[in-house]
């Protein structure tokens, strides 16, 4: 897939974040593997599933969003990718790619 169908720039960066899902509000831990303006790939310790409403909290940056499961790996499930509810860099990433200006999104 070209950089020119995605929305941001996609970068590569590990971050401990914590995510809770569901009516339960389940809590797990996680971690990122690829983030952008729009969202990341992570991993969970708990199975999600797509669709699923979840809040995420990058622990580092102390920044916290809403989001959606849009994809879980079938080969491992635990590996998800997910959609922020409004753009924004919540992962800390100081010196940002220029499509990452949240005021054009």
């Amino acid at each position: 897939m070209s950089h020119e169908s995605r929305r941001s720039t996609r970068v590569s960066l590990r971050l401990q974040i914590l995510v809770e899902a569901g009516a339960e509000r389940l809590t797990c831990e996680g971690e990122t593997a690829i983030v952008n303006l729009h969202g990341a790939l992570i991993t969970s310790t708990i199975r999600l599933r797509v669709g699923m409403k979840i809040a995420v909290h990058v622990v580092l940056a102390e920044m916290s969003a809403k989001a959606r499961v849009v994809y879980v790996d079938p080969d491992s499930p635990r590996h998800c990718g997910i959609a922020l509810d409004e753009p924004r860099n919540i992962w800390g990433v100081e010196l940002p790619p220029d499509d990452w200006d949240e005021t054009v999104v």
